[in-house]
C-alpha cells in the first residue's frame, strides 16, 4: 500500500519488513533494530504484535493518542528523534463507523488487551459505547487496561473473567487477539456464545475471513473484517510518513489486490 500509494504521489518509495522473527523474536531485539533502521534512513516504522506496547522504552516522545492508549504501531524518525504515534485506534474507529452504520453501542465485549486490543478499546469508548468488558487469558493485563481506560472515561471499562454472562447482555464482540491468524487458528470464544442479535468485529486480516467471522455470519451476525481497519491506519500512518495525505480509496484498491 505505501509504496504503491508514494509512487501515485510521484515518489519512490521502499517498505520492508524488518522481522525480529528471524532471530530469537524477543524483545531484546527492539533497540538493534530501531538503531539499524534510524542509521539507515527509515522515515519510520510500523510496530506489530508483540511490540506495541514494549517499543515505547525505546522513543523519545509519544503522540497523546499514545500516550492514553499505552501502545505505539507507528514510529516516526525526524529531527533526531523517535516519536510514537498510535494509527490503530484511528483505523478501528473509521472501518466502524462505515461498514457497521447504527451498530448499538450500549455494551460491547472485547477479546484482547494487548496492544491491539489498547487501540480498539480507545476507539470503542471514543465512539461512545457505554460499557466496555475486556476478556484477556491474563486477567492482570485486562485489569491494567481498565484502570487506563478509566483515566480517561471513568466508570466504563471492565476486566471481566464470566465470558458467556458478559456477551448474553452485550451488543456486539470484538475480538483483538492473535486467534484466528495462520500462526494460531481457532476460535476466541465458544461458537455457541454467538447470536444473530450480535455485531462481531474482527482485528486480524491475514486471513482475511478468520474462523470467528465464518462462526458468526453462520449465526446471523453483522460482521466487520480486519481489512478497513489495516487501511485506515496506514493512510495516517502514509502522512506521518510522509506528509502527504493519502487517497483512501485508492489505498483500498491497492490492499484487496494483495489479500483477496
Amino acid at each position: 500500500m505505501h509504496e504503491r500509494e508514494a509512487a501515485a504521489h510521484g515518489m519512490r518509495c521502499l517498505y520492508r519488513l524488518l522481522d525480529v522473527g528471524t532471530t530469537d523474536g524477543s524483545v531484546a531485539e527492539l533497540p538493534r533494530l530501531l538503531d539499524a533502521a534510524e542509521r539507515t534512513g527509515f522515515a519510520g516504522l510500523n510496530i506489530t504484535h508483540p511490540f506495541k506496547e514494549a517499543v515505547i522504552g525505546h522513543l523519545n516522545a509519544l503522540s497523546a493518542d499514545a500516550r492514553a492508549i499505552g501502545a505505539v504501531n507507528t514510529v516516526v524518525f525526524a529531527d533526531g528523534k523517535r516519536v510514537g504515534h498510535n494509527t490503530d485506534w484511528l483505523g478501528f474507529r473509521e472501518n466502524f463507523i462505515r461498514s457497521l452504520t447504527g451498530a448499538r453501542l450500549s455494551h460491547v465485549v472485547q477479546f484482547g488487551a494487548g496492544g491491539a486490543g489498547a487501540a480498539t478499546a480507545f476507539a470503542l469508548l471514543k465512539m461512545g459505547v457505554e460499557r466496555l468488558d475486556l476478556v484477556d487469558v491474563v486477567q492482570d493485563r485486562a485489569q491494567l487496561l481498565a484502570d487506563r481506560l478509566n483515566a480517561y472515561f471513568p466508570g466504563r471499562a471492565f476486566a471481566v473473567v464470566d465470558v458467556s454472562g458478559a456477551i448474553r447482555h452485550a451488543d456486539g464482540v470484538v475480538h483483538a487477539t492473535p486467534t484466528g491468524t495462520a500462526a494460531h487458528p481457532g476460535l476466541p470464544l465458544p461458537a455457541e456464545l454467538l447470536r444473530r442479535e450480535l455485531w462481531v468485529a474482527e482485528v486480524v486480516y491475514f486471513p482475511i475471513e478468520t474462523e470467528l467471522l465464518r462462526a458468526a455470519r453462520q449465526r446471523g451476525c453483522r460482521t466487520l473484517d480486519g481489512g478497513g481497519m489495516a487501511v485506515w491506519q496506514a493512510v495516517e500512518a502514509f502522512r506521518l510518513f510522509t506528509g502527504l495525505a493519502a487517497d483512501p480509496e485508492r489505498m483500498w484498491t491497492f490492499f484487496n489486490e494483495s489479500t483477496r
